[in-house]
């Protein structure tokens, strides 16, 4: 039996094996990743390392085994079609008979386009009869706090969210929410609604991060497509990307990013990450 873990290198599959490495032996984890290389930290702490490509289905084949427990992290290629790479993972793990299915999702109130690929992803899930555990991701705290240069240098927080409200949590939280799943019990054919224990606002977000960078920083709520044109003009991003977030914040002014369950705490057995404590640790980095 092992744990495998798909985008194992990523900055939520790292978090993960890390505190996998916690809680079981490390020879009873398998890491998947596209580059080897990158693995080498994990390889050399007694990680089996398994090379596989989303978009290349026979590096899968034989890679999962009966009674695995495997947690696809959903991949982050927007144009390359999404929900065929998770249906190779899935279609691998379904011919294992693994034990258990994870996938990490995104919350079921998101109506945004972004939403789109998961929920066409937990249908195929469904549709396949695997045991599985959906892990319906809220938005993260490092969304924010992993750019905070240009916020610090024009003192203003930009966003097309209006007055709505994020329940987010760190990465680290999700994480650890994937590991209780991963290690624990009783989570077979089960859907986490997974957010933060607290909702700010993006004015409480611009005030906190003010106080503590010791600036004024005044938040800039702004429409939809000023948003979009601010992401593709200064930013530089391409234009898929940027509608995206455009219509995430659309959302978060509905208050679809708001919800606060609880989920998240009780899987992990402690509070989520307040936005605060995130801010704090990207200006001491």
């Amino acid at each position: 039996m092992s744990i495998v873990i798909t985008g194992a290198t990523g900055h939520l599959g790292r978090h993960v094996i890390e505190g996998l490495l916690e809680k079981v032996p490390a020879d009873l984890i398998t890491a998947v990743v596209r580059n080897e290389d990158k693995a080498a930290d994990f390889a050399a702490r007694g990680v089996r390392i398994a090379v596989a490509d989303y978009n290349t289905p026979e590096t899968f084949d034989g890679l999962f085994k009966a009674g695995d427990k495997v947690l696809l992290i959903s991949g982050n290629e927007f144009h390359k079609g999404r929900v065929g790479q998770h249906r190779v993972v899935l279609d691998a793990a379904k011919a294992a008979d693994v034990a258990l299915f994870a996938y990490t999702s995104a919350p079921g109130s998101l109506t945004a386009a972004l939403a789109d690929d998961h929920r066409n992803t937990e249908a195929a899930i469904l549709e396949s009869g695997v045991t599985y555990a959906l892990l319906r991701n809220g938005w993260y705290n490092e969304n924010y706090t992993e750019q905070l240069a240009p916020v610090l240098q024009s003192n203003s927080v930009t966003q097309a969210a209006g007055e709505g409200r994020v329940a987010s949590a760190a990465r680290a939280d999700y994480a650890a929410a994937a590991v209780a799943v991963l290690t624990g019990e009783g989570h077979e054919n089960a859907t986490y609604e997974l957010s933060g224990d607290t909702a700010w606002s993006f004015a409480e977000y611009a005030a906190e991060l003010g106080r503590q960078s010791g600036k004024e920083i005044a938040y800039n709520a702004v429409s939809v497509e000023a948003y979009t044109g601010i992401l593709t003009g200064h930013a530089g991003l391409p234009a898929p990307l940027a509608a995206i977030l455009g219509e995430v914040d659309r959302s978060i002014e509905k208050g679809e990013l708001a919800a606060t369950g609880g989920d998240l705490s009780r899987l992990t057995g402690r509070p989520t990450t307040p936005i605060a404590d995130s801010i704090a640790a990207a200006l001491n980095r």
